[in-house]
């Protein structure tokens, strides 16, 4: 009865006896008044106002606190949830558990509060004056301790399983973004560029490091609709990817194999000179030369028509488009299957 008398008349409002077991959270966090009239004993009564910081994350910690009468807020930081403790409850208590340790939270008093302190060392004389209470009470704080610690690690594990889900979120929505944008400038028939790949291509190279040294090739197919009407559609999607074929195996790393529309393609090639570029186009007109030779039935390819020029770097694609176009054109009016060059 004494010890509940000097509990009340420290502002101590009972939260009833402590129980045996330790599933119940107010078992773990709040005193009985046996400990609350054992801890004042030795500890010192201090008044805190609202607003008032008891201590800070990362700072060293040698007490503990019991709050008599009030409200204090714990903030643990990485959006981890607050804890609000009232009248009866006791924070801090590693202090005692270990000595000198760092703050895993910030603690501020929430309402104008009367608080017991009780340090380490002060904690240590209890244990002659009631060995039993001072057990009880550990046992207790190191199982609260215990159970904020797997509680921890749970948020944690499911903290980093949202983290995973929202990464493999991003990357399967970034896949899908490039595969969209790859989409966008690929020509579905040949994979090869398409007129918006081509025109990303011209930006990107103009802006790292231009086109000095480069040619152009307007590739045309010869008598293309025929093979249409001849043999349908389909066969002539086969001769189109036939050429395709020739201009991928062309085209290194920076230079760019493109289906300008219908059945004109473009190659924009790194050359050194017109011998280079005369070698490509060369290249691209015997190759369907050669498979049409073979004479397969329906037909493979078709044979081409080349116009060949180097690029000014100075002007733009319509520019090399209009110099390459008139080499083209005078290969196909002299019967294709051919290359011309234009200065």
């Amino acid at each position: 009865m004494e010890s509940e008398k000097a509990a009340r008349v420290a502002g101590y409002e009972l939260a009833g006896p402590a129980t045996d077991g330790v599933s119940r959270e107010t078992a773990v966090a709040v005193l009985s008044a046996e400990e609350c009239a054992l801890f004042a004993e030795a500890g010192r009564a201090r008044t805190a106002l609202a607003g008032e910081r008891l201590f800070s994350r990362g700072e060293h910690g040698t007490s503990m606190f019991v709050i008599l009468r009030g409200a204090v807020i714990l903030d643990f930081g990485d959006d981890l949830s607050s804890k609000a403790l009232g009248p009866g409850e006791f924070f801090g208590e590693l202090g005692l558990l270990v000595g000198d340790h760092l703050r895993s939270a910030m603690a501020t008093v929430s309402a104008d509060s009367e608080l017991l302190e009780l340090r380490y060392e002060e904690f240590q004389s209890l244990v002659d004056r009631d060995a039993a209470l001072v057990s009880h009470f550990l046992r207790r704080a190191i199982m609260r301790v215990v159970l904020n610690e797997q509680n921890l690690i749970h948020r944690l594990r499911c903290r980093n399983q949202e983290l995973q889900a929202a990464l493999d979120s991003l990357r399967i929505t970034s896949h899908r973004l490039n595969q969209s944008e790859e989409l966008n400038r690929t020509d579905e028939l040949t994979e090869l560029y398409n007129r918006r790949g081509l025109a990303l291509y011209l930006e990107q190279r103009r802006n790292n490091g231009g086109f000095d040294g480069f040619g152009l090739l307007l590739v045309d197919c010869d008598h293309f609709k025929n093979v249409n009407d001849a043999y349908g559609h389909l066969l002539g999607d086969r001769v189109l990817q036939s050429v395709a074929n020739i201009m991928r195996s062309l085209a290194g790393t920076q230079d760019l194999a493109c289906r300008l529309g219908g059945d004109e393609f473009c190659l924009l090639l790194k050359a050194a000179d017109r011998d280079e570029m005369l070698r490509y186009a060369d290249f691209v007109v015997s190759t369907a030369h050669a498979l049409q030779q073979m004479h397969p039935s329906p037909p493979l390819i078709c044979s081409l028509s080349v116009g060949a020029c180097l690029i000014d770097p100075t002007r733009d694609w319509n520019d090399w488009y209009a110099q390459a176009d008139k080499a083209l054109y005078r290969a196909k009016h002299a019967g294709g299957n051919r290359v011309e060059w234009q200065d």
